[in-house]
């Protein structure tokens, strides 16, 4: 498994269109990509401007796939105009359950 955790901070004026993309995403990403096991969207309970996503791929090459598809590229065009700052990713490495 390929897993990561992405961390954005959104700009309060554009929380509608953020969250109109990202769930483009998160519903387009396991529906359409074969390797997309999972795509989660939570907002931050602290902080109602910060989101945390949780993806997961079946390989690196799934993530890679995912990277080349129409809802991910919505997802980069709107990301530089909706975010107060670059998102913050950590690759993670599946423990449990073992496979």
């Amino acid at each position: 498994m390929h897993a990561i955790f992405v961390t954005v901070k959104v700009k309060p004026e554009r929380l509608d269109t953020f969250l109109e993309v990202i769930e483009n995403d998160a519903i387009c990403s396991p529906r359409d990509e074969p390797g997309c096991i999972r795509f989660e969207v939570f907002q931050n309970r602290a902080d109602a401007h910060t989101y945390h996503f949780f993806e997961m791929y079946r390989d690196e090459e799934a993530l890679q796939a995912h990277r080349e598809t129409p809802h991910f590229a919505k997802w980069q065009e709107a990301s530089g105009e909706v975010l107060q700052e670059p998102p913050t990713r950590e690759v993670l490495k599946d423990v449990f359950p073992r496979a």
